[in-house]
């Protein structure tokens, strides 16, 4: 099902974890959750080792909205820059919009059996001239188990080359010291986790990059 911003961030309270701004309540269609801090947006062109701290995070919360011990899968639709922001005090990241999230109930999918329910589903890469652009069936979402879209989308539309917003190219990861640069790595991992060359490559080159991204952001701190 689509959420509303209310509903997630009440249903996937803060408090218990969750990637979201504290929901403080709702009168009709206004919402209001609190101020967490800038814009993702903010940090574009912050210093090499925040922004792979910044990275490390996005893909954290890929991770655990994909994988959770609730057996909820949340589907981010809507992935930009302006959509998460960061802890002044904290650094932490944070969702800020939720209202273009997919919930799907793992349970329930593996209970009721739709066709093709245990088959990994792979996200195809979309090569639109727009700013974040996510391709995406609904119905496919809520009828798999094993789905690797949110990977995809931060990979697609915040980290890797493929990111576009606001007249920027390279995402948040552009410009890498060059010894990293020269490595090849990263560029490598970002590149399958955007648009796997091989099948279910970008499940693996997620892992790979969280991994690698922690390395980084351990050595850098």
């Amino acid at each position: 099902m689509k959420s509303e911003n209310g509903i997630v961030a009440g249903s996937f309270p803060s408090d218990e974890g969750w990637p979201f701004a504290k929901y403080l309540g709702a009168c009709g269609r206004m919402v209001a959750v609190n101020y967490v801090g800038e814009e993702l947006w903010s940090y574009f062109n912050a210093p090499w080792e925040k922004r792979v701290d910044l990275a490390w995070q996005l893909m954290e919360i890929a991770e655990q909205l994909t994988n959770n011990d609730f057996e909820f899968a949340l589907y981010l639709l809507d992935v930009s820059f302006d959509n998460f922001a960061v802890g002044p005090r904290d650094g932490k990241v944070i969702i800020v919009d939720a209202e273009n999230v997919l919930v799907a109930d793992k349970r329930l999918i593996r209970q009721n059996k739709p066709e093709n329910w245990d088959v990994w589903y792979e996200s195809k890469f979309d090569d639109c001239d727009k700013e974040a652009c996510l391709s995406f069936s609904k119905e496919i979402l809520c009828a798999r188990a094993t789905v690797d879209h949110n990977y995809y989308a931060v990979c697609q539309n915040l980290l890797s080359r493929h990111a576009t917003w606001r007249g920027t190219s390279g995402g948040l990861l552009h410009d890498p010291p060059s010894e990293i640069a020269k490595d090849g790595r990263l560029e490598a991992l970002l590149d399958e986790c955007a648009n796997p060359k091989k099948r279910y490559g970008r499940f693996q080159a997620a892992k790979e990059l969280r991994e690698y991204l922690a390395q980084l952001s351990n050595n850098v701190r």
